[in-house]
């Protein structure tokens, strides 16, 4: 299954929301359904999302009737709205920056069917990008992956969160077809569930050892000797290596150290935001507070209770063992290395 499918005139959406229960496709065919679609999460993930929101800059301009002159106007406002959708994912900024940039080049063109056709090109570009690296990461990665391992892993950095095979779930997918004994152990991820609705279910249709655990138990296993790797995605990774992740990441980074376990982040360069200096500077998205008082329409806490939702939370560099990337693993210094990375990159 893919998150996103490319139709010539809609973009195909598997709605995560709706997994493992049911598989539902919603086809949108303009952008506002697109920013729709990501901000109710039925894609989801920072790479995807950036890939959707290509899609759903090119569906603007496909949309577009009115003369040349006004496109340029037009197409500001089709980035701005995708852009307010999910403010803590970089790959999204990125990518709808890589869109205009596009748009720039054609500034000379009149055929307003040419430029409709060159942007979708550069849409499918970015995907097609996005599968490559993802298979990149998950060799580089693969390097670091014992060959018997019990792997922690928290919310869902699999092929549901990117084009294809995943930035975490990359390199234990990887690590499975080179032969290596793993073990999976999935964090829930409350209060949206996508470790136990999401990865559970990728990596069982993978046929790759997997146990399904709450969040809250994490440091009792690691207290008990039984996990000897941590590999999760990101969001945004700050110049100087602090990482924003789903909530709960934080306290498994925290944990890992106490226990002294390796912990990795795994993620594309597109995922590196050079003009954050730290993490402390990094947009926190706050979500429904519906989401903390149901599980998908059951109540489960008083209806008018106060909540604070904070989608992400920030690691530290100090916890991280090292960020993989498809350009190869990088360990501390970060401000050093990241930036040395970006420049060959």
């Amino acid at each position: 299954m893919k998150a996103l499918e490319w139709l010539g005139d809609s973009l195909r959406i598997l709605d995560q929301t709706k997994l493992p229960a049911t598989i539902v496709y919603r086809d949108a065919s303009s952008y506002e359904e697109v920013a729709d679609a990501i901000e109710k999460m039925q894609v989801r993930g920072a790479p995807a999302i950036g890939a959707a929101a290509a899609y759903g800059y090119a569906l603007g301009a496909m949309k577009y009737e009115g003369i040349r002159a006004g496109l340029q106007d037009y197409m500001t406002e089709v980035k701005e709205r995708l852009a307010k959708t999910r403010p803590t994912a970089v790959n999204l900024f990125w990518a709808l920056c890589r869109m205009e940039d596009r748009l720039r080049e054609l500034y000379e063109v009149e055929d307003l069917n040419e430029i409709q056709k060159a942007l979708i090109t550069e849409a499918e570009n970015i995907a097609e990008d996005d599968r490559k690296v993802n298979h990149l990461i998950g060799e580089q990665g693969n390097a670091i992956v014992p060959e018997e391992a019990n792997i922690l892993t928290h919310c869902n950095a699999g092929a549901l969160a990117t084009v294809e095979f995943g930035t975490a779930l990359g390199v234990i997918r990887s690590a499975h077809r080179e032969g290596k004994k793993i073990h999976v152990y999935a964090d829930e991820t409350r209060p949206f569930l996508q470790g136990a609705r999401l990865t559970t279910f990728e990596l069982m249709k993978d046929k790759i050892p997997v146990t399904l655990i709450a969040d809250n138990m994490a440091g009792f296993l690691m207290q008990q000797d039984k996990i000897d790797l941590v590999i999760v995605g990101a969001d945004r990774i700050a110049a100087n290596g602090d990482t924003a992740n789903k909530i709960g990441t934080y306290s498994v980074a925290v944990l890992a150290h106490a226990h002294g376990i390796p912990f990795y982040v795994a993620a594309p360069t597109s995922t590196v935001d050079l003009k954050v200096p730290t993490g402390q500077e990094i947009p926190i998205e706050e979500r429904n507070p519906m989401e903390m008082r149901e599980v998908f329409g059951v109540p489960t806490a008083p209806a008018e209770v106060p909540v604070y939702n904070p989608a992400f939370d920030v690691t530290p560099a100090k916890y991280i063992t090292g960020i993989i990337t498809e350009k190869g693993i990088i360990t501390p210094p970060y401000s050093v290395n990241l930036l040395k990375m970006m420049v060959r990159s």
